[in-house]
């Protein structure tokens, strides 16, 4: 980590051992358990908002913490919550992924991936920072021991036409069903018969970390909030398995990708 984050993560340090209180102490205080406290203050995860409000307001500090943050951020080359959100992924052991719009950007072509940014929102730089971004996470997939990537998505993704983009659609989602037949990838469709369901309500993933604590993520057209905190985890973990048992299995899944691709070359 750079200089600032450390500085960071030396000032938390420097809290509890002002405060004199052990690891545990001190995670109990804020709702963490002792081996989150010290996987933060060792570098090991970065601090979120949930983390860092929860150490303001149990310390009232005047929301040191959130401004160090904020603050942090502001210096870095990617917006705060997506630069959290690289290394909760880069660590994790299980990515639980819905998406009700796009594919998941793990798993999206080059060309699919500027279609996502396409429509004026971006210039071509930012385009070109974002896409390149977006093809270097997708490396923790060919890594000698990747995480298990679970995801699920909505049917009318797979179906949804890229105006003036020939190919492209049947470019993703060969690509898909080839990423699928990975062992350590699974890839559910929920079917456009299921109707109306939970998922609707927007895009989230689960992060599931090597000592077994999770951390979810949901965004929107503004920013992205990440989240740790365990009842609110715990809420979008019910979700997922009821979005889950509304997909399709795995190897029907697949079919369906490759039935996709095929209408798309008529």
């Amino acid at each position: 980590m750079g200089t600032v984050t450390d500085y960071v993560l030396e000032e938390l340090r420097l809290l509890r051992a002002t405060l004199g209180l052990s690891q545990d102490d001190f995670g109990r205080g804020i709702g963490y358990s002792g081996s989150h406290v010290s996987s933060v203050e060792t570098g090991g995860r970065p601090p979120t908002k949930e983390y860092m409000r929860a150490v303001d307001t149990h310390h009232e500090t005047g929301d040191r913490f959130q401004r160090m943050l904020d603050r942090l951020g502001r210096l870095d080359a990617e917006p705060a919550w997506l630069r959290e959100w690289i290394e909760f992924e880069r660590e994790a052991t299980t990515l639980r992924w819905f998406e009700l719009s796009y594919v998941p950007g793990l798993l999206q072509t080059e060309r699919y991936a500027r279609a996502t940014l396409a429509g004026g929102r971006f210039d071509a730089e930012d385009v070109d920072r974002i896409v390149a971004s977006r093809l270097e996470r997708q490396a923790i997939l060919h890594r000698p021991r990747p995480p298990q990537l679970i995801a699920v998505l909505d049917e009318a993704v797979l179906r949804r036409p890229v105006l003036d983009q020939p190919g492209l659609m049947v470019e993703q989602c060969e690509h898909l069903a080839k990423l699928a037949a990975a062992e350590h990838i699974q890839v559910h469709v929920v079917p456009a018969d299921a109707g109306m369901y939970l998922g609707m309500g927007g895009q989230f993933i689960i992060a599931e970390m090597p000592d077994g604590e999770r951390v979810t993520y949901a965004d929107n057209q503004l920013t992205a909030q990440i989240v740790d905190a365990s009842p609110d985890v715990a809420k979008l973990a019910k979700t997922w398995e009821i979005v889950r048992n509304e997909a399709l299995p795995r190897r029907q899944s697949i079919e369906l990708i490759r039935e996709v691709a095929n209408s798309w070359t008529f």
